[in-house]
């Protein structure tokens, strides 16, 4: 029996072997064949390093050199748009101008809230409205504030080129996707981007690639405005966005877009979630009944979480053959876009979910009399059905 120092030894004699014979088979080859059997070698290692400096490159530097990719490129939010939208559309924009590339902001819906329309009056955006993918300004889209793109004929046509996000879902990008659902606001990500490519304050010495006073100002905006001034759903990265952006707002800008004034309809709204809430523990529904102006519904929902003792409230109201549900949580039980997704699960074509704070959905007044496949259910229903799913029984 051979001991270890003889196994080994033949070991290594038959590695030399196998190495000779390697060495003989390639010797045996042709010149040109050896060569391009070198060259195959070497482009291989050089492609994947390449693609390891790629992906390595911080995601500001790379969103940036796809732009430069196109001639332009049209940045989409999401129907409807909020501040913490148009905000990361402005921040994208810019991006797109410092890589020689036109960007023109769109959206699908209306812009009714008077916080949405006094941040696009105050900051002069230039945003326009789709009805229809043809509409689009660019065949390269850049969804921002939303993965999947919606609202609008032929949404589902379109793929977009990059996606920048921060709510949960499935889409993606076909060349570049970031979406961060830890985060609190989209405008975060973009601040983000602005310190990867070397930005300063409109006020600061620089390199060249400036944030002005109008941008800042948005983007401090937009943070604020989609975690409660920073009392809900945040990260750390939101206080350290809001830090980068203190030197450059415009504080004057920044007051007239927090305090637009007020409609009579968004009061006369407030007053009857108020007067007309249903409260089972530390829960509250409100049917604040027709409306002429949906985003009233979750400025109440706002309002009514100020009730001492509520930790979770749902608003719903009704405006053209639609109900409209918002809901607010502070409870660490409540997971509120889950909550409104499961009390309409059943209900044909309702939509609804959102964050663990806030959620919204839209339930066809059609289907809750009992349209389709269905019996319907009634208001009372509906709201048991709440109830129940902010206390996990549903």
């Amino acid at each position: 029996m051979r001991d270890a120092s003889g196994s080994s030894g033949s070991a290594l004699g038959e590695r030399a072997l196998l190495i000779e014979a390697v060495v003989d088979e390639l010797q045996s080859l042709e010149p040109l064949v050896l060569s391009l059997l070198v060259l195959a070698a070497v482009a291989v290692g050089v492609g994947g390093w390449w693609v390891v400096r790629w992906f390595r490159r911080p995601p500001g530097v790379r969103l940036r050199q796809l732009l430069s990719d196109y001639d332009e490129v049209a940045v989409l939010t999401h129907p409807n748009p909020d501040p913490d939208a148009m905000s990361c559309a402005m921040g994208i924009a810019r991006i797109a101008d410092a890589a020689d590339t036109e960007a023109t902001l769109q959206h699908a819906g209306e812009i009714r809230h008077q916080e949405n329309r006094a941040f696009r009056t105050v900051l002069d955006l230039d945003l326009e409205s789709i009805d229809s993918n043809t509409q689009l300004a660019a065949d390269a889209v850049v969804l921002v504030d939303h993965n999947t793109p919606r609202g609008f004929a032929g949404s589902k046509s379109v793929e977009p080129i990059a996606v920048v996000d921060h709510h949960p879902g499935n889409g993606t990008g076909t060349e570049f996707t970031d979406v961060r659902t830890e985060y609190g606001a989209a405008s975060t990500i973009v601040v983000e981007y602005l310190d990867d490519l070397g930005a300063t304050m409109a006020d600061e010495d620089g390199s060249g690639f400036e944030v002005s006073a109008e941008l800042a100002t948005g983007l401090l905006y937009g943070i604020l405005s989609d975690t409660n001034h920073l009392t809900n759903g945040c990260s750390r990265a939101e206080f350290d966005a809001c830090a980068t952006l203190f030197g450059g707002i415009d504080e004057d800008l920044l007051d007239r877009i927090a305090n637009p004034q007020v409609s009579d309809d968004v009061l006369q709204v407030k007053a009857t979630a108020i007067t007309e809430k249903r409260v089972e523990g530390p829960f509250a529904v409100s049917d604040v009944g027709e409306i002429s102006n949906v985003d009233a519904i979750p400025q109440a929902a706002d309002e009514l979480m100020q009730l001492e003792g509520v930790t979770a409230v749902v608003v719903y109201g009704e405006y053209d053959g639609t109900i409209h549900l918002s809901g607010r949580s502070r409870d660490d039980r409540v997971h509120m876009g889950e909550a409104l997704c499961h009390a309409t699960s059943d209900i044909p074509m309702a939509d609804a979910g959102g964050h663990a704070r806030m959620g919204g959905g839209q339930v066809s007044v059609d289907h809750m009399n009992g349209i389709g496949p269905t019996d319907g259910i009634s208001k009372d229903e509906l709201e048991e059905r709440l109830f129940s799913a902010l206390s996990g029984e549903r």
